[in-house]
């Protein structure tokens, strides 16, 4: 609104599929583990126990998913699969996963990296990483780290998500898969599909080389219907009434592109050097349809009121178009190795990343009309206006204004890190390691907008109408006209003298987003791994020094569109990071963990530039801080793992986050104030800054097993709940305590699985509850995400050694993204996407 079949399994491969996040950065390498019996288990259950002795092997708490053999992850993306993570959630786009939230911590606090160096953030605003950009047919395994260790980065306080890709050195063989999907989405009534094909081999005098190609491509339609228009409300005989009621129909062309290419040398034991690449490419091409209805306290006459409905006359109507092009390419690409000196190892990469993120046009036309009349029920949820039949006559709107927006934000991110690790002459695998990391980070967001206002007195909508739309919401809500973009810029095109440029609005537009920032990041680390017959402990610290400068522009009234940066701001601080890991093998089956350990959460990007945004009419004032303080973090963490053999986990985690200086935005009414030298009487001046502190306290339970003992043989089960509660005080404006933005109180999922005989299935559900989105001046003007609810199903079937079919089906309950204001019975927005289906085939050789 404001605005994630397989072949055989052999445990003694699990160091290379599936590292322990001490040294996923160096995935290339192998790590040690103790063989155990080969178990012949295929498809989900090789993927499930693969993870799941990823979990019992690490030495600190993860949680991990493995794609099956061709890197393929059974649901739209990486985010859908982690959301079934115990203490996982995601936040949605169009239906889809986007952002990871863990343990209720906001997605900009999770380092999120690719091989296990620092993945790029295409997005201008801040540090979240979009993990619907990388198409999911890429990916080997995603492994979560909730307590970290000093080996990896501090900017973390979410804790990590670590993305690795597929070697060729994982497979150790020749392979190959192709694989082709085609669907339907419902609301759209048209046909997503997919392509995607990987290669493998190792070759060479004694098998010293590996490869692994993979691409793919996907093309999916997307239609949302978007109810909208209670976050405002005005009093009306002393009852609630919203302020506009706004329905858009709209859909969206996704088209994902990705590669990889990942080539291995192992000319002996003792070396092992790597090159890996990764692209991947992100379209959005979407249409908005927009009609609203809107109200005014002071000009809009009321009659025949009751609590829930009432009359209206006077009211105004608008007629929109939104025309938007978004487009983000990521290339990632690293270099290095590993090499043993008898026991001790030395590990050295080199990652060069780029996200660029344009959005060619971002266009808008609006038509309006006045003097409406018409009636509301606010008897149900989904609340209902009736205007009168002029509010649906395309003749009666005028237009009123166009918008023209481009802008562009490009990450280039240069990291470095040598890691080395030696054993100590007492325990069983006891070792200490030191390293140090530098990371360059230079980003910058560049908008360009122009706003015109119509001056003419002759184009009316239905000369540039497009489309009619009956009705959405299965007829709920008539619609009526639409705005034709392409003939409405044509019209503009050929009368440009009756349009003129909005300076105020087009200077604003184009200048308040733009930003230059850089960032140096340099680390250093020395831990240990001390192992005493049962115990292990991992005590250490890093120290990470982080230098920062930012250039932003000023707008006044002298602004010109070509005026460069011209406020700076610099910051430079040292951060210190000591941790301890604890884990006790209480028996054979029984793990319990322990850790203390610090975190950092830098500011966003946007919230650091220093801009300065003065309105003189409306008397509003914004301003970036560029001396925001870093959010820092103490986590404490318990747990208890019993395994059952190597099939399923009882587990329970407890984690507290102790975190100072949380940002929130601050609106001060401020009088007799300069700001950009303009003098202001009065003025209403916004700007982020830090609170004084917040909490984080939970609890997980997670229960996963395979359920051999039915009579039915095949059956495997998963269900995990998380409890949480935040709160965070000293929040600008408000006296009271809130919570954390994005965390939900409750996450859960479950889910089924069936694998026999070449058959599989799986039914899946996922829970979290709502979260708050924007903090208003008191409790009953915060904008709340509200909870959601979704099944999905997929089943398989294995034809012969070389082929399989499957069938996938997406939010089956056609459950919507509501947001209210306070209170659930205050919606203030509620968007639906109908359920999906996806057909495949996949060959393997």
């Amino acid at each position: 609104m404001r605005a994630y079949r397989g072949t055989v399994f052999k445990a003694a491969l699990l160091s290379t599929c599936l590292l322990t996040p001490v040294a996923a950065w160096a995935q290339s390498a192998d790590q040690s583990a103790t063989i155990v019996d080969e178990v012949v288990v295929t498809g989900r259950r090789a993927a499930d126990r693969a993870a799941l002795e990823n979990k019992r092997r690490s030495d600190n708490q993860v949680d991990a998913v493995r794609a099956d053999d061709v890197g393929r992850l059974p649901d739209q993306n990486v985010a859908e699969a982690l959301r079934r993570l115990p203490g996982l959630s995601t936040s949605n786009d169009m239906g889809e996963s986007r952002y990871l939230t863990v343990r209720g911590v906001s997605p900009d606090l999770l380092n999120v990296t690719l091989n296990g160096q620092t993945a790029p953030a295409p997005e201008p605003d801040g540090r979240q990483v979009k993990l619907d950009d990388i198409p999911s047919a890429l990916i080997g395994s995603v492994t979560v780290v909730k307590t970290l260790t000093p080996d990896l980065d501090a900017n973390a306080i979410a804790g990590q998500a670590n993305i690795i890709t597929l070697t060729a050195f994982d497979r150790n063989k020749t392979f190959g898969t192709l694989r082709a999907a085609y669907g339907y989405n419902e609301l759209a009534d048209d046909n997503p599909y997919e392509f995607d094909a990987s290669y493998g081999t190792v070759f060479g005098q004694n098998r010293q080389f590996g490869m692994v190609l993979a691409a793919n491509f996907s093309e999916r339609f997307i239609a949302a219907e978007n109810l909208q228009g209670g976050e405002k409300r005005i009093e009306v005989d002393g009852n609630e009434v919203p302020e506009e009621f706004t329905i858009r129909p709209y859909t969206t062309n996704r088209k994902r592109t990705g590669a990889v290419a990942n080539f291995d040398w192992r000319p002996n034991d003792d070396a092992k050097m790597f090159l890996r690449f990764l692209y991947s490419k992100y379209e959005d091409a979407e249409t908005r349809d927009n009609f609203s209805v809107e109200l005014n306290e002071d000009d809009t006459i009321f009659s025949n009121t009751t609590p829930t409905s009432g009359d209206f006359a006077d009211a105004d109507a608008n007629r929109r178009v939104r025309t938007r092009a978004e487009n983000t390419d990521t290339f990632t690409s690293s270099i290095g190795g590993a090499w043993t000196f008898g026991e001790s190892e030395l590990n050295i990469e080199g990652t060069y990343s780029r996200a660029n993120k344009r959005d060619p046009r971002r266009d808008e036309w609006e038509f309006k009309t006045g003097g409406l009349s018409g009636s509301y029920d606010l008897s149900e949820d989904l609340y209902i206006f009736r205007p009168e039949a002029a509010a649906y006559d395309a003749s009666s709107y005028e237009a009123d204004s166009v918008s023209y927006e481009s802008r562009e934000a490009v990450e280039d991110l240069y990291q470095a890190r040598i890691d080395y690790r030696m054993p100590l002459n007492f325990g069983d695998g006891s070792s200490i390691k030191v390293g140090a990391k530098y990371i360059n980070r230079k980003k910058t967001n560049d908008a360009n907008a122009v706003t015109y206002d119509y001056e003419g007195d002759s184009l009316t909508l239905d000369q540039v109408a497009g489309r009619s739309i009956d009705s959405i919401y299965d007829g709920r809500y008539p619609f009526g006209p639409t705005v034709s973009q392409d003939l409405a810029d044509a019209y503009f095109a050929a009368n440009r003298a009756d349009f003129e440029i909005d300076d105020e609005a087009t200077i604003g537009d184009s200048l308040a987003a733009d930003y230059d920032i850089s960032e140096t990041i340099t680390a250093g680390y020395a831990m240990a791994t001390l192992k005493f017959d049962r115990w292990t402990f991992i005590p250490g610290v890093r120290v990470e020094h982080t230098q920062g400068e930012f250039a932003a522009k000023s707008i006044t009234d002298i602004s010109t569109l070509d005026q460069g940066f011209d406020v700076f701001g610099k910051r430079e601080y040292t951060d210190w990071f000591p941790g301890l890991n604890v884990r006790y093998d209480a028996s054979d089956n029984l793990v319990l963990r322990g850790a203390i350990t610090t975190a950092i959460g830098r500011p966003n990007y946007e919230d650091l530039a220093p801009y300065v945004i003065v309105n003189t009419g409306d008397e509003e004032v914004a301003v970036g801080n560029p001396d925001l303080q870093a959010l820092e973090s103490v986590n404490f963490d318990l747990a208890a793992e019993y395994y059952l053999g190597r099939s399923g986990v009882l587990s329970v985690s407890v984690f507290r986050k102790q975190i100072e200086n949380p940002i929130f935005f601050s609106t001060q009414d401020l009088t007799d104030v300069t700001y950009a030298g303009i003098f202001l009487p009065d003025a209403e001046v916004t700007t982020p800054v830090n609170a004084d502190k917040a909490e984080v306290n939970g609890i997980e339970f997670n229960v996963q097993s395979e359920l051999d003992f039915l009579p039915i043989k095949g059956f495997s089960g998963g269900v995990n709940l998380t409890l949480v509660d935040s709160k965070a005080s000293g929040v600008p404006g408000r006296d009271d305590e809130v919570p954390l933005l994005t965390q939900s109180d409750k996450v859960a999922s479950a889910q089924l699985s069936y694998e026999r005989s070449g058959f599989s299935g799986r039914v899946a559900y996922t829970y979290r509850s709502a979260y708050l989105d924007t903090v208003g001046s008191e409790a009953s003007e915060d904008l709340y995400v509200d909870d959601f609810n979704q099944w999905d199903a997929r089943v398989a079937y294995k034809i012969n050694d070389r082929a399989s079919i499957s069938l996938e089906a997406s939010n089956l309950n056609d459950e919507p993204q509501r947001f209210f204001v306070g209170s659930r019975n205050r919606i203030a927005e509620n968007e639906r996407y109908g359920y999906s289906l996806r057909a495949g085939v996949q060959l393997t050789f």
